[in-house]
């Protein structure tokens, strides 16, 4: 059985996208998650929404409970997750409003809980291929029929935030080959695929960060216009991909 999970960002963390929503409270070994789990129904789907930084977008990122929400998710079922979020664009073709669904990552964080498995069992997880392939070429079939601009299989880099990047660091990111960056894919990414989750990104690019020389310097500010500006092309793709998801699943368990 499909069950699709969303951790919303800033924005997409809407519970009026669901039929017959619903609040769960749900208990987790790592206390709360940073919202209560509200779930619903997409096109016959069902869905449970999390609200990643709070519903009033008060956890700043190195606060958020990545532990209690994918335990939380997996705990209602959830099979797939589709996590929305802001990025900033390390390169010229990934323009403000693109999407992109990345296949990499590279971890610039240092204060986080990073695993599940911090006592009596040590489980190193494989981590080659961390987002889940299938899912992102659904999401980027759906993008192309909705003619949304996306970019597919880029690495994102994640700070620990909350203060953005020196032009040094956002010039490093880019010899280092990343392509976008954010302050909230690690280690949600890595705690889902160690519950055996399929996950993908859909990161909406905001701005250029500041290695654009022809470009202001990224706010917080700026971040939320741009969200609320193209937030209904996430929709849209969550509302056309959710019963693609099932779709594909059913032939493949065939």
């Amino acid at each position: 059985m499909v069950k699709v999970g969303i951790i919303g960002g800033s924005g997409l963390d809407d519970p009026n996208i669901l039929k017959d929503a619903k609040e769960i409270s749900v208990e987790t070994p790592y206390g709360p998650p940073t919202s209560v789990p509200v779930c619903g129904s997409i096109e016959g789907v069902d869905v449970a929404i999390i609200a990643r930084h709070g519903k009033d977008h008060s956890i700043y990122p190195t606060k958020v409970n990545f532990r209690a929400n994918i335990w939380a998710l997996k705990e209602q079922g959830c099979t797939h997750i589709l996590a929305s979020t802001a990025v900033g664009s390390l390169r010229e073709e990934i323009a403000p409003g693109h999407l992109v669904f990345p296949d990499q990552f590279i971890d610039h964080t240092r204060k986080r809980e990073v695993t599940f498995f911090d006592e009596n069992t040590v489980v190193h997880t494989p981590m080659a291929e961390p987002f889940c392939q299938d899912l992102i070429e659904l999401l980027s079939l759906s993008a192309e029929s909705l003619n949304v601009p996306y970019h597919k299989n880029k690495t994102v880099i994640t700070i620990e935030g909350p203060r953005f990047s020196t032009k040094a660091e956002s010039h490093m990111f880019r010899s280092w080959n990343a392509d976008i960056i954010n302050m909230s894919t690690v280690p949600e990414v890595i705690l889902a695929r160690e519950k055996k989750l399929h996950y993908a990104a859909i990161a909406m690019s905001t701005d250029y960060d500041c290695w654009h020389e022809e470009e202001e310097p990224v706010t917080w500010e700026m971040i939320v216009e741009v969200m609320k500006e193209n937030a209904d092309h996430v929709i849209k793709l969550f509302t056309d991909v959710i019963p693609k998801i099932k779709e594909y699943s059913d032939i493949c368990v065939q």
